[in-house]
């Protein structure tokens, strides 16, 4: 059953107790917004970090705009969102986007949802950083079940 720390949002900083945790899990994700790819060597889960372009990271060439991750239970789409709309990417475009998958993780609103209403999942972990962090520094931990639900934990740092 591994475990994937999501994180977004952290425009060079990122919160301590956020790298912990990210350190601690099989895999890291980061959903963009980056700003300074040193950031990114903080983190070292496991077995991989993913990490994807936001809209203020077009400067990093070696990211993608979109990743996959595929487990035998689902399939994980990644992006920042901000394409699905600027203040509050829709949680319905994103769906109809990545129809396949269990989950979509995006970013970019600094605000942490866990939307389960309706598959896939719509997931945004918040700012990881200091910047509108909306009362703290956030990230999400996913567990993924080959044989039953997969669970989230939403974590807040201040």
């Amino acid at each position: 059953m591994p475990k994937l720390c999501i994180l977004s949002d952290s425009h060079g900083v990122i919160h301590p107790e956020v790298v912990k945790i990210a350190n601690q899990c099989d895999i890291a994700i980061h959903a963009g917004d980056i700003i300074n790819e040193n950031t990114l060597s903080q983190l070292k889960p496991k077995q991989k970090l993913i990490a994807i372009k936001g809209n203020n990271d077009d400067h990093i060439t070696s990211l993608n705009s979109i990743e996959f991750l595929e487990f035998p239970s689902g399939k994980i789409a990644i992006e920042h969102g901000h394409l699905h709309g600027h203040h509050k990417p829709s949680h319905e475009s994103l769906r109809l986007a990545y129809a396949d998958a269990k989950v979509v993780i995006y970013g970019h609103t600094h605000k942490q949802v866990i939307d389960k209403e309706s598959t896939p999942w719509v997931i945004n972990p918040g700012a990881s950083g200091e910047i509108r962090n909306h009362g703290g520094a956030k990230c999400l931990v996913l567990e993924v079940n080959d044989d039953q639900e997969w669970i989230v934990t939403p974590y807040v740092f201040n």
